[in-house]
């Protein structure tokens, strides 16, 4: 796990395997937690990432706690911060919860108040890489497929939002910014107007992919390839779907087992991971790997981990022996054979959950 990759046109370099952490302070307590760094670190990882809203599901009293576990692993560990790239992100407009965000804006004064709060919790000075969670603009996204301008509430322009970031770049706050949960629109106005200002162009962006969620291959693949912007990929796993846990579940969605992620997000029953269609297509799925002498973790992290379009994959983990199940995945090679029966089912059943 030596590897390193650039990220867009900035000079970070990481892994190709990413560790994403919001189910720290949730699912995870704190020992274990930093226990799944340390592996992590011991193994090769060098690129963490997080969010101010973590841990998940998103709720007042867990507010800020990833950060917080991440911070005082980091203040335990001397010498080892400027060893990782750190990403974190400033979270978009309320959705809903109005702990993290008052109002249905996202403010360059609630831009920079984020950012300073995440370098405390973090105990960090500097934020490698600072990414917007969803957009502050109306978009279609979390599991609704169509934009509705009649829902456009806009308070802060793309150009507002780079002009606050700026000012966290140049005051040494943050090195490169990224976004996460994007359109194809928005990549281009983020590096158009960068470009026509001289303000922080965008290095990465962070967007759901996976075997069932497969829509950014619609046009952002080439937007982002076009523009030099880099991909990380959360979800390849499908919230677990993709790991034949739930291929025993009824025909309206995956039952959960007591401890799984997906009993704990009732809100995700409502959008894409828990559709009947998607545990239908992750079925399929699941035996083709099985077919083929794979397990289906690890068909569907290869798959992942070695699409031209990716360059880290986000893995999320709450044990060890998850982790390493995760990582072992990597150099697994699919056939041409094997691709072109993922390709086969995707083109009969497209994305369910996209």
């Amino acid at each position: 796990m030596q590897e390193r990759i650039q990220l867009g046109q900035s000079d970070l370099r990481v892994t190709r395997i990413c560790l994403g952490t919001m189910t720290f302070g949730e699912q995870v307590a704190e020992r274990d937690a930093h226990a799944i760094m340390d592996r992590a670190v011991e193994r090769g990882i060098n690129f963490l990432d997080t969010a101010e809203m973590y841990a998940v599901p998103a709720r007042r009293e867990t507010y800020g706690a990833t950060e917080t576990i991440i911070g005082n692993w980091l203040a335990a560990r001397p010498g080892l911060r400027q060893k990782l790239v750190l990403a974190t992100k400033v979270a978009g407009p309320s959705r809903g919860m109005p702990w993290v965000r008052q109002g249905s804006g996202m403010t360059q004064e609630d831009i920079a108040a984020s950012c300073d709060a995440s370098l405390r919790r973090l105990k960090t000075d500097v934020i490698d890489l600072y990414q917007i969670h969803w957009p502050e603009r109306n978009v279609p996204a979390f599991g609704s497929i169509y934009y509705d301008p009649k829902q456009e509430r806009t308070q802060t322009t793309i150009h507002q939002q780079l002009e606050a970031l700026e000012k966290l770049v140049r005051a040494g706050k943050v090195r490169y910014i990224g976004l996460s949960n994007e359109t194809p629109y928005g990549v281009h106005e983020f590096v158009r107007l960068a470009e026509q200002y001289q303000l922080p162009r965008i290095a990465t962006v962070q967007n759901v992919y996976c075997m069932i969620s497969r829509a950014l291959e619609n046009g952002l693949d080439e937007s982002m390839y076009r523009l030099g912007v880099s991909l990380l990929a959360y979800s390849p796993l499908g919230f677990g779907l993709l790991t034949g846990k739930y291929d025993a579940s009824g025909t309206e969605g995956p039952d959960a087992p007591k401890g799984a992620r997906i009993s704990s997000y009732e809100s995700v029953r409502k959008q894409r991971w828990g559709r009947p269609g998607a545990l239908e297509a992750a079925r399929r799925y699941n035996a083709l790997a099985r077919e083929h002498g794979l397990t289906p973790t690890r068909m569907a992290l290869a798959w992942c981990y070695t699409k031209w379009q990716v360059a880290s994959t986000i893995i999320g983990v709450t044990s060890l022996p998850q982790l390493d199940e995760d990582l072992d995945a990597w150099g697994t090679t699919l056939s041409p054979e094997l691709l072109a029966k993922i390709d086969a089912i995707r083109w009969e059943l497209r994305d369910p959950a996209a």
